[in-house]
């Protein structure tokens, strides 16, 4: 007996509908679409002008109150002439501050100098036996830091006035006064290895007082360190 072969075939389509190949092209636009982008990356915010702890850290925030006595082993004076030595000499001094605004770097800070404190002072000029007190008026002060070269940091007068700083001397002749007003403004440096504020030979004119007071004083003094002490542990402050 002969089995023959079956005359059926498979039925290939000779050609694809175009409706078809154009479902195929729109699926695979969407799945294009459906697939995300890869994220671009995001900007790193700059680090405000002031920060605490380190370089570039957390930054000191508006309100923060800030301190600073004067820097290991040094004085405040205040001397008859930016050459001098003659005048009067303070052991210890402080300074406090509160941050206005800090934003971010480069730019400058600014402060509200609250106070400035004078103690342990001694005289030098003849005459002089003592030196009851060495103050300064007319607080607050304008207090401006800025991170362009040298860190400058800019005192001046703030709402109630220029700066002023009275000196009480006991001498020969009894008791004086000597009132001294700053001419212009404080123009000092920050450094950021000592985290400390400078001023040299900072020149006040005698505004009143004793005739035996001298014509002028020269103010030079370096606080140090500047510490936030609104955050946990008083970090140090860096300029960035």
């Amino acid at each position: 007996m002969r089995f023959s072969r079956s005359s059926r075939h498979l039925a290939v389509p000779s050609a694809v509908p175009a409706a078809a190949v154009a479902a195929l092209a729109a699926a695979t636009a969407l799945a294009v679409v459906a697939v995300p982008a890869a994220a671009a990356p995001r900007a790193v915010a700059a680090a405000p002008v002031l920060t605490a702890g380190s370089a570039g850290g957390t930054g000191v925030a508006p309100g923060d109150a800030l301190a600073a006595p004067l820097a290991g082993g040094t004085v405040a004076t205040f001397y008859s002439t930016a050459t001098s030595t003659t005048g009067v000499t303070c052991a210890t001094s402080a300074l406090a501050a509160s941050v206005q605004t800090n934003p971010a770097a480069p730019g400058s800070a600014t402060a509200s100098l609250t106070g400035l404190t004078f103690g342990s002072c001694t005289s030098n000029v003849t005459g002089v036996t003592s030196v009851r007190s060495l103050t300064v008026s007319n607080l607050p002060y304008a207090l401006t830091v800025s991170d362009t070269p040298g860190l400058p940091v800019t005192l001046g007068g703030g709402s109630a006035g220029t700066i002023q700083a009275t000196a009480v001397l006991n001498s020969w002749f009894g008791t004086i006064t000597c009132s001294y007003q700053l001419s212009g403004a404080f123009t000092g440096s920050a450094d950021n290895s000592a985290h400390s504020l400078a001023f040299r030979t900072e020149h006040f004119a005698k505004s009143g007082g004793s005739s035996l007071c001298p014509a002028d004083g020269y103010f030079s003094a370096t606080y140090g360190p500047v510490t936030d002490t609104s955050q946990p542990g008083s970090p140090a402050v860096y300029v960035n």
